[in-house]
């Protein structure tokens, strides 16, 4: 059995974090072509490359960051939707301060 460390290990080798960056990118890039056919594809493959690139790149966190502290609430639909460790844990919290607010 594999563990979370060893996982951890694996995707911090750098030819590990390369490929997902490049699959990324290549996702990316194939997106427009997907997205001309019928359907939701194009956008459901530009946000798996997406995903890839701000998980292995430095410079996409950076402009991630930008992005969240410019327009706040496109923010936390953006860490909505990568299921982002770091929106649930604000998202608890909010509730436990607030615990009117209930959706």
């Amino acid at each position: 059995m594999i563990t979370r460390v060893q996982w951890r290990n694996f995707f911090d080798h750098p030819v590990v974090e390369w490929t997902l960056f490049g699959t990324g990118m290549l996702l990316l890039f194939l997106s427009p072509i997907v997205g001309v056919l019928p359907g939701p594809g194009g956008v459901v493959v530009a946000a798996v490359g997406l995903g890839l690139i701000l998980k292995t790149s430095m410079w996409a966190k950076r402009h991630y960051v930008r992005v969240k502290r410019w327009q706040p609430k496109a923010g936390k639909w953006m860490d909505w939707a990568l299921r982002r460790s770091s929106h649930q844990r604000r998202e608890a919290i909010r509730k436990a301060v607030d615990p009117a607010e209930r959706n």
